[in-house]
């Protein structure tokens, strides 16, 4: 929910040095570990984090499937620990058991698309989309359901996400959701596509049935595709999002927050396939844009404002950013012909410094996410290498002080480990 797949090549990286820390000592699993039981938590504001320890979990859509074109099989949860991410402690959320269904119809799409804590108790929440029937006929069926988290993880069934109607505009889906505080109350809100270049702003804290505080008319938007993660780049206490003009290469524009709502445009970026907030370099409280293109990546410092900084050698389709070695500056995850990690300097991003990494497996590799998940203050990057439908690696690459992202996974699995009973 970007958590953002990050598309790259297997064949070609070439492994770099790194000062690796004795405690990130690889753990190769291959077979499937006992399951564990769900650690139980109090409740935390920790990102991720649906049982409330503390900890962050991960979320992994497009499970690799018992056998080739069998039907999807839901999507995965890893559950965090004291030492990081424990593939034992494992939850397969399925159409089947966990979704709301609809005219006593069970939807056969459940795909994990945000997550926030919506009526904040602790737990983050994860919306889910799903394929409600519909006959083509006014405006279709909201197709988004919220599963709430519990100090036993997502354990409950899911609930119908609620747009009142004077909220909806148009015949579109209203889907793409984004989480954020985007008018400073302190609760997290959703924005949602509503249709002709307009946004559904929801006012959380949301109800365990699903319905916000507050929705008013649908706002004026840049475009039809707004993206997540949502992020405050102007330092002004409202989280704001990146609206993009339409799916794949296109021109997008930052949405400012307020105390209405996201409903003020601001700078337009230039045309890409992806963009990515972070704190790149030095600058004045706010944060920095990397679009990303296939000749190049396109930079932006000091948002919501500044002029372009030119384009960094980085050529992919998708971009992510995390801190990887904890000095308090963003590193650029860029793919293309292969998967690098740009330093991210007083100056800003730079070729300098850049390192490789090398996918655990060959096969089409995705960026699953970036993301703390063993509590030292570095980010993890979590890759995933699918081999064929029925079989995929997934790794943990640690963040380290020198060398950005360890040369070895910390912890290595397989999504079908979530199909074993």
């Amino acid at each position: 929910m970007s958590t953002a797949l990050l598309l790259a090549a297997a064949c070609g990286p070439t492994p770099h040095k790194d000062a690796e820390s004795p405690g990130h000592t690889p753990v190769r699993i291959a077979d499937a570990p006992a399951r564990l039981p769900v650690p139980q938590g109090k409740g935390s504001k920790t990102p991720d984090d649906f049982n409330g320890d503390g900890h962050r979990d991960l979320v992994l859509n497009d499970l690799v499937k018992a056998q080739a074109h069998a039907d999807d099989a839901g999507i995965g949860i890893v559950y965090g620990g004291d030492r990081g991410l424990t593939p034992g402690a494992r939850q397969l959320l399925s159409p089947r058991r966990q979704a709301a269904p609809t005219k006593g119809q069970q939807p056969a799409v459940f795909d994990a698309e945000a997550t926030c804590d919506l009526d904040g108790d602790g737990f983050t929440d994860l919306v889910v989309s799903t394929d409600p029937p519909y006959d083509g006929q006014g405006q279709p069926p909201v197709p988004l359901q919220i599963l709430f988290g519990s100090p036993r993880g997502l354990a409950g069934q899911a609930v119908k996400l609620v747009i009142p109607p004077r909220a909806r505009a148009g015949n579109d889906w209203p889907d793409q959701p984004v989480c954020g505080d985007f008018d400073g109350d302190d609760a997290q809100d959703l924005v949602v596509h509503a249709s002709d270049v307009q946004l559904s702003f929801l006012q959380g804290p949301f109800t365990r049935k699903g319905a916000p505080r507050a929705a008013g008319a649908p706002v004026p938007a840049p475009g039809n595709v707004p993206t997540g993660p949502s992020a405050d780049v102007n330092g002004d206490g409202y989280d704001d999002l990146v609206v993009r003009t339409t799916e794949g290469t296109g021109r997008s524009a930052v949405v400012l927050g307020g105390p209405a709502g996201p409903t003020r445009t601001g700078v337009t970026l230039p045309a890409g396939i992806d963009v990515a907030l972070g704190t790149f370099g030095k600058g004045k409280g706010t944060l920095d844009a990397a679009i990303g293109t296939m000749g190049g990546t396109s930079l932006r410092y000091d948002l919501p404002a500044t002029a372009a900084r030119g384009t960094l050698d980085a050529p992919g389709s998708v971009l992510d950013a995390a801190d990887f070695d904890g000095d308090g500056l963003s590193e650029l995850v860029s793919s293309g012909s292969r998967l690098r990690v740009f330093r991210g300097r007083t100056a800003g991003l730079a070729t300098a410094g850049m390192v490789t990494v090398e996918p655990p497996a060959h096969g089409t590799t995705r960026v699953v996410t970036v993301g703390d998940f063993d509590g030292d203050g570095r980010a993890e990057l979590v890759v995933r290498a699918y081999v064929g439908e029925t079989k995929d690696t997934v790794a943990v690459y640690p963040g380290v002080k020198t060398g950005l992202v360890a040369a070895e996974p910390s912890v290595t699995f397989s999504s079908s480990e979530f199909l074993v009973p």
